[in-house]
């Protein structure tokens, strides 16, 4: 490693630390601000809020600016480098510009693996523990209010529940129908459905039951109550808030294919939260080069215009991801596609402005 690697990389570590860190003890300060009340409210300490809740959401919002908290690193120190004359300095003895964009890249590949880690496992582990400090404590009482719900509970069995109470857990108006292709086998419905923790099974209250046989021929009964296991669990209708952050990379994936099986549609949220991890890395070597070309020219404006030209580009990075996610959920655009359409517009940008910066 030269001698100018481990300058510029020396700087880029320190200087990317030190943002990440006021970055965030700023977000938990104003966080705590606003929250304070309902800590008092709970007669919760300040001791245990710390370490229940804001050591996980430290390590969540660290994950979550690390592209910003970068490319304003990236910006701040290669506007300080190019109003010493630095830049300059390098560049004309010799070294080509992509030259000096190596340890950039190096540090940003080398952030970019950790966070992938950290964001595919470490971060949803601390989730976990903070979104139910978050439902415990700072969110109102969950009820499940959607109606006339349909689930597959087997490769020819579906469900209909008109209403379902998620306190008691009770559905109303329950029809268990089995298919053989489009022929209708059987037909089972009742006055409500209710979940029976002990045996894990769900009893049908007050049941009628229709069974279709081959030769044209059908059967009734009824009776007070029907036990029967089915491949629904109460925790479907829980809620889901902020689900996907709280499931590893694997748990992820494995609740996507678990909700297509079960007929569920619109998973435009957590699809798109699986492909923002994988776009993560990308984003972070991106907005690096990016900071670079941005700031590597001394301005005569000052350092302080492209510090803040950077800000103006972080804080338009962050409301395209933001958008990508909302149109993401409204099931408009690909989860895929709205994932990395941020990283898409940026890497065109970048280029851009790496052919157009002064070498």
């Amino acid at each position: 490693m030269k001698l100018l690697d481990k300058y510029i990389l020396k700087k880029f570590f320190k200087t990317f630390i030190f943002v990440v860190l006021l970055l965030n003890i700023i977000v938990c300060v104003v966080d705590y601000t606003e929250k304070q009340d309902d800590f008092l409210k709970h007669g919760l300490s300040f001791g245990y809020v710390f370490k229940e809740y804001y050591v996980n959401l430290f390590i969540h919002w660290v994950n979550t600016l690390s592209p910003l908290s970068i490319f304003i690193a990236v910006v701040f120190m290669t506007a300080r480098l190019a109003s010493h004359t630095e830049v300059i300095s390098i560049l004309s003895n010799g070294v080509s510009y992509h030259r000096f964009l190596a340890p950039y890249v190096a540090g940003a590949v080398l952030v970019g693996i950790v966070i992938f880690g950290l964001i595919g496992f470490a971060v949803p582990n601390a989730s976990k523990t903070r979104v139910a400090f978050e439902i415990k404590y700072l969110k109102s009482p969950y009820y499940f209010n959607e109606r006339d719900i349909h689930y597959r509970v087997s490769d020819s069995s579906y469900l209909y529940v008109e209403t379902y109470n998620n306190r008691i857990k009770r559905g109303y108006r329950p029809t268990l129908e089995v298919l053989s292709g489009n022929k209708l086998l059987s037909k089972l419905s009742a006055n409500r459905i209710q979940w029976d923790s002990t045996k894990e099974e769900w009893t049908f209250d007050r049941y009628e039951k229709y069974e279709f046989k081959p030769d044209g021929k059908q059967t009734f009964s009824k009776g007070n109550s029907l036990t029967m296991k089915l491949n629904l669990d109460p925790k479907y209708f829980e809620s889901k808030y902020a689900l996907h952050e709280t499931l590893t990379n694997t748990e992820l994936s494995e609740f996507i294919e678990a909700e297509k099986e079960r007929g569920v549609g619109n998973l435009g949220v957590y699809e798109n939260a699986l492909y923002e991890r994988y776009a993560y890395p990308f984003a972070i070597l991106i907005l690096t080069i990016m900071g670079v070309c941005v700031s590597s020219v001394k301005s005569r404006r000052g350092s302080g215009y492209q510090i803040a030209m950077g800000f103006v580009l972080a804080f338009i990075y962050l409301l395209m991801v933001l958008m990508s996610r909302a149109i993401a959920e409204a099931d408009t655009l690909s989860p895929f596609l709205a994932a990395w359409l941020p990283n898409i517009i940026f890497f065109v940008v970048t280029i851009y402005l790496y052919f157009k910066v002064q070498k």
